[in-house]
């Protein structure tokens, strides 16, 4: 073969054409594409794979949400030190007590408005702000209306037509007066009064104006009009409310409904005058439940004759049931309500406190009744109940902790971790500042 057959022949082969595989090569080229295979199958699993569950030993160390805690060894010295104090629990009378928020409001029975029966223009004002106070029969504003000056023309028209046929048939009389009569109601059913009407009909002269009055007396709540305005019959102009007696509208739980009735006597308490009282009475009941809150609508009212009470105050609404003899209950101090659970300690001869799960009833303003949980003559912590379950959560803990695979604890001593690494105990001195790099301490000469 020439040398131009050899470049011909090589000229054809595409750069991009494999080589015939030798031995050598080939065995080589099997094994870098297991190696590739392999390690995408790798990959992939390293990247899809699901975090590894725990051991079950670690697992079974952790205590469950709400568990109770551990029984709390408490010395008569250490009691006293952190203000814990023991009650027995006792069988006596109870009363119940329930408490509920709530909020003084408007006597709905005794608040009107005031509204003019005829159109008109507002001449003058009487009453030019919210809150002011007004008296029974008080004068509030002057209306301009021609509807009222036409009607008081009429009403001279039908007193002249009865003087003109007064000589005539008793037909003609009849119905003159008739007619007289029906133009005195129409001033009377727009709230003209009698004496206004008879001072028409006696002087001959026709009233401008109408002066509306307010229907009791009170304190003005809302005032919708001005002077110069327009206003159309039925429009309600003010609200005046009396205040001398409010209600208070509170809520009460589905569970409390047994001891309230209509007519039960209540007790109120402020905020701008603690420690005093005012009594009242239940007046309502609502008929139903909230769906929501399991609460229904409870109304008192209360008596407001030195005007102390404003709506829109807060009050604590207290109802008192009948008294319950024979009730197993312990001061409310000694109960522990944590979300979860209702817990009381109770106290063993020889001074361990354990915690005990409790079912609650009827509450007074000192006692809660107990309904399940404990006995009578048992001895339970009545203060500082909180640190106690503190002290047994964290027991609880220490003891879950003690499970973990690997936590030595014969070990966990301060010499111990003192050698931990990565603890540096040169810095945990009266002045850590003293080994800071850069800090100079030699004492200046003067």
């Amino acid at each position: 073969m020439t040398d131009q057959d050899t470049f011909s022949t090589r000229a054809e082969r595409s750069p991009f054409d494999s080589a015939p595989a030798t031995g050598g090569r080939g065995i080589l080229r099997w094994a870098l594409f297991t190696v590739i295979v392999g390690g995408g199958v790798a990959g992939a699993w390293w990247f899809t794979r699901a975090a590894d569950p725990l051991p079950a030993p670690i697992l079974a160390a952790r205590p469950a949400s709400g568990a109770a805690g551990t029984p709390v060894m408490l010395t008569a010295e250490a009691a006293k030190r952190i203000g814990v104090t023991y009650a027995t629990v006792e069988r006596s009378a109870l009363r119940p007590e329930i408490r509920a928020v709530g909020v003084v409001t408007y006597d709905e029975t005794r608040m009107k408005s005031v509204a003019s029966k005829v159109d008109g223009y507002v001449e003058q004002l009487f009453v030019s702000y919210t809150g002011q106070l007004v008296e029974e029969n008080d004068p509030v504003l002057r209306l301009y209306s021609p509807m009222l000056v036409t009607a008081q023309e009429e009403l001279l028209l039908a007193r002249k037509l009865l003087a003109d046929v007064s000589s005539g048939d008793a037909e003609a009389v009849r119905n003159a007066n008739a007619l007289l009569a029906s133009t005195r109601r129409r001033l009377q059913y727009w709230d003209v009064p009698d004496a206004d009407i008879a001072r028409v009909e006696r002087t001959g002269e026709v009233q401008k104006t109408l002066t509306l009055r307010s229907p009791l007396r009170g304190v003005v709540m809302q005032k919708t009009v001005l002077a110069g305005q327009r206003i159309m019959a039925g429009d309600a102009v003010y609200q005046v409310a009396d205040l001398r007696t409010v209600w208070l509208e509170g809520e009460l739980f589905e569970r409390d409904l047994a001891s309230v009735r209509i007519g039960q006597s209540v007790t109120a308490e402020f905020e701008f005058a603690p420690g005093k009282r005012r009594e009242g009475r239940v007046t309502f009941v609502a008929p139903t439940v909230a769906a929501e809150t399991r609460t229904t609508k409870l109304r008192v009212e209360l008596s407001n004759a030195d005007g102390a009470l404003k709506p829109g105050m807060y009050a604590t609404i207290i109802l008192r049931g009948d008294a319950r003899r024979d009730v197993l209950s312990v001061p409310r101090a000694a109960v522990l309500v944590t979300g979860t659970r209702v817990l009381v300690f109770v106290r063993s001869a020889d001074g361990m406190l354990t915690p005990r799960e409790v079912t609650l009833g009827q509450t007074t303003e000192d006692r809660v009744e107990i309904l399940r949980g404990v006995a009578a003559g048992e001895s339970v912590v009545a203060s500082a109940t909180f640190l106690v379950d503190a002290e047994s959560n964290l027991g609880s803990a220490l003891g879950a902790m003690a499970n973990m695979p690997g936590m030595d604890h014969s070990a966990m001593t301060p010499d111990s971790m003192a050698n931990m690494p990565g603890m540096d105990h040169s810095a945990m001195t009266p002045d850590p500042m003293a080994n800071r790099p850069g800090m100079n301490h030699t004492p200046k000469k003067p």
